[in-house]
């Protein structure tokens, strides 16, 4: 039986992803801004960007933290990195025996997206 690992902060799924109007449709709200804020904030740290694209580029949709944690910096920093990308709602993680899988959340990920869709 896996133990999922639950963030600090509540994760946001396809079925509650907010559902935001492209930049150039409308203007945020400001809880739907402070939302899309955390995610960006989350993506904006290079190494965190580095395992985000790795974990989403891996074969099977998920991979094993022992599989893209050689990033340039030591492993309780990638730790570090992982749980800020949890918490962002970006990643979901399980853990199976001694190693912890990561997937990439599709619903903030197609939020983000749409958000930065041109609309004109």
């Amino acid at each position: 039986m896996s133990n999922l690992i639950s963030a600090e902060l509540p994760v946001v799924d396809a079925s509650t992803a907010p559902c935001c109007p492209p930049v150039t449709a409308a203007s945020l709200s400001e809880a739907d801004a402070e939302r899309m804020a955390a995610m960006f904030k989350a993506l904006s740290d290079p190494v965190r960007l580095r395992l985000f694209s790795r974990v989403a580029s891996h074969a099977g949709g998920e991979a094993c933290v022992c599989d893209i944690q050689d990033v340039g910096v030591s492993q309780p920093t990638v730790s570090h990195h992982l749980k800020k990308l949890r918490e962002a709602g970006l990643l979901t993680s399980e853990r199976r025996g001694t190693w912890v899988y990561y997937r990439v959340a599709p619903g903030p990920l197609a939020a983000m997206a749409g958000l930065l869709t041109a609309t004109r």
